[in-house]
């Protein structure tokens, strides 16, 4: 969060000093600046597009510790569990430890880095090294946060949050409980996803 803030003023103090620029100097010097100051315009507001994802990923921290996954099944093809045709790895089911559940990286802004690191037959190893260990926190059925190990092997970095579907919210999507306990379903709404009221299961 720190660092969107702090791009976010870097990128808006560009602007205006572009934009100063442009207007201090004559015509055919600033159409030089005109690049500059769009692509500025276009930086500031990917950063606030970053604000709301980051208060989710802070809300799940709050209620779920890291744990440090290795081997955790992934894929670039659609999933045979899933309608979307998205990129997933397999997280088992914290009340049933057989059971695995698909986690989609659904549209997001950020997905290109994890693309290149979940591999292909050319894909280096050690790329496909930067996310095995997998830094997890959450719960597969509803939300969770993934990411992958910074330098030293003892931090998350990279921190991409991960949703089912039914767990968003949205208007037309029904959520579902997984066969949850009270207790992991009040953990869940706690976290930001939408889920059944858990005093129905009690």
């Amino acid at each position: 969060m720190i660092m969107i803030v702090g791009r976010l003023v870097g990128w808006i103090s560009v602007w205006f000093g572009v934009l100063f620029l442009i207007v201090a100097t004559p015509p055919w010097i600033g159409w030089v600046f005109l690049p500059v100051l769009v692509y500025a315009t276009f930086r500031a507001v990917l950063q606030l597009a970053y604000f709301r994802p980051s208060l989710h990923i802070r809300r799940v921290l709050q209620q779920y510790p890291w744990q440090l996954l290795t081997g955790v099944p992934r894929g670039r093809n659609k999933h045979l569990q899933a309608q979307e045709d998205e990129m997933w790895f397999e997280i088992p089911n914290p009340e049933k430890p057989e059971e695995q559940i698909p986690l989609l990286f659904l549209a997001n802004m950020r997905t290109f880095w994890w693309m290149r690191r979940f591999g292909t037959s050319r894909t280096k190893p050690e790329l496909k090294a930067q996310i095995d260990p997998l830094w997890f926190a959450g719960d597969p059925r509803f939300i969770a946060v993934v990411a992958a190990t910074g330098r030293g092997g003892n931090t998350p970095k990279r921190l991409h949050l991960l949703y089912q579907r039914t767990a968003t919210g949205r208007r037309g999507i029904t959520p579902t409980d997984w066969n949850a306990s009270p207790a992991a379903l009040e953990r869940a709404r706690r976290a930001g996803a939408h889920v059944p009221d858990p005093s129905a299961k009690q």
